[in-house]
């Protein structure tokens, strides 16, 4: 027998004991493994006595217990029996004197609240925001969010704009199940949701530490309208604006990129684990911001892979579906990896991703104007925006006149809105200049 670990899929048993039961449930509610028995820990061969009557009893023993059928088969290696007990992933959910197992690593874990919820409803195949309530109407859909929707709806399902029978444009966003509205359904369009679900409104507050609070608001209404509801309350309530002047343009400028925020916000409240009783938290401080919102993290998704490439995998899939039609989301599987790169690019630090008592928590750091150039990630993030400020005015250098279209169209891998701002800066040190009119100039070097 080859070296086996302890994984997910794998666990050894000295002895039988019927408590193992569970790690049987764990593994049919997962993806299904095998339980060897006669083995320690290390994998080492003991061996099994009266192996004859285990193999007897057991097969009766799981089907009774746990109404499943098994393959029992007996090992030997070098003169040592023992068994491996295989068992399939099941479409059904399985349970174990009442209670539901999963396997998370190399762990049996008993699931409860929210968690057990999802594993129900993914069992059945649905979500949490998929199932219909038979207490909804169409009363309770706010007719301006629908509106509101629509017009941002426009060119990714141009059909939506002439649907004017609510129910159809209703049924086209998979937003009922037969003839009942979808718990998504309330959550996106409701006048109130709140009066269903309390804890779907959202916190922002300003913190002086971590305990002293100076102001906070509450944000009610549907998820459509939370999210410009909270960034203005954060743009002009919470967040310093720093305001300069193009010409006769005025330009501002948040501690923290606009579209960064926009996109934490949009996450947090598609991803939010609604069963859950906590809402989403935006917390400010002098030095950053934090969100924490309230969510059950997909296993193929973990927290250390926010920041790198990954697959989509939305907690609440109709919602997101949504969300995407109108435009809220631009790439599936990119929203934290769009988070930070903003933030670098924005001359930030890197944001940060954790999860800790259900919830996850992404921060945002404030730039310390004297630690740009001496501090830690701070010198990678500035190095990395001169280079790149650099690299724009040699181009402009050598292909003078051009204008700022054919600079990004040169460097795709940079946002226009960066092109945009490594030209205002070689402009404010006297470096470039633009000559001519705005149809045919272009930047010169100096």
């Amino acid at each position: 027998m080859h070296k086996l670990l302890e994984s997910q899929t794998v666990e050894f048993k000295q002895i039988w004991k019927d408590e193992y039961l569970k790690t049987i449930c764990a593994f049919a509610n997962s993806e299904g493994g095998i339980l060897y028995i006669g083995l320690n820990d290390d994998a080492v061969i003991l061996g099994v006595e009266n192996i004859e009557e285990l193999i007897e009893l057991l097969p009766n023993k799981i089907n009774n217990r746990l109404g499943l059928v098994v393959d029992i088969i007996l090992k030997n290696s070098n003169n040592k029996n023992y068994l491996e007990v295989k068992v399939n992933k099941t479409y059904a959910p399985i349970s174990y004197n009442g209670k539901f197992y999963i396997r998370s690593g190399s762990n049996t874990i008993e699931l409860n609240g929210g968690n057990l919820t999802n594993f129900l409803l993914k069992k059945y195949g649905k979500t949490w925001d998929d199932v219909a309530e038979e207490r909804f109407t169409l009363d309770e859909i706010d007719l301006k969010t629908i509106e509101k929707f629509k017009k941002l709806a426009k060119d990714r399902v141009p059909d939506i704009v002439n649907e004017d029978n609510l129910e159809e444009l209703l049924r086209k966003l998979n937003l009922y199940d037969g003839n009942y509205l979808k718990r998504a359904a309330i959550l996106l369009f409701g006048k109130n949701p709140q009066q269903y679900y309390i804890q779907s409104h959202s916190k922002i507050g300003r913190f002086l530490s971590e305990t002293d609070i100076q102001s906070s608001d509450i944000v009610e209404g549907n998820l459509i309208n939370q999210v410009d509801m909270i960034l203005d309350i954060l743009r002009l309530k919470y967040l310093k604006a720093y305001i300069s002047y193009e010409g006769v343009h005025r330009r501002e400028k948040l501690e923290y990129p606009y579209e960064a925020l926009r996109e934490a916000i949009i996450n947090a409240l598609i991803h939010r684990d609604y069963t859950n009783t906590s809402n989403l938290q935006i917390r400010v401080y002098d030095d950053k911001l934090v969100l924490y919102n309230g969510a059950t993290l997909n296993p193929e998704v973990p927290i250390e892979k926010f920041d790198k490439p990954h697959q989509s995998k939305p907690f609440n899939p109709t919602m997101a579906s949504v969300f995407y039609k109108c435009g809220f989301i631009e790439n599936w599987g990119k929203g934290t990896i769009n988070i930070v790169n903003e933030c670098l690019e924005y001359g930030l630090p890197k944001p940060t991703f954790e999860y800790e008592w259900e919830a996850v928590r992404t921060t945002f750091y404030k730039r310390v104007e004297n630690e740009i150039i001496d501090v830690g990630v701070n010198v990678g993030v500035n190095v990395g925006v001169n280079v790149g400020v650099n690299e724009i005015y040699e181009y402009i250098k050598q292909n003078q006149p051009i204008r700022a279209k054919a600079i990004s169209n040169h460097f795709p891998k940079i946002t226009q809105r960066t092109i945009e701002r490594y030209i205002k800066q070689l402009k404010d040190e006297n470096k470039i200049e633009f000559r001519g009119i705005p149809k045919t100039g272009g930047y010169y070097a100096k």
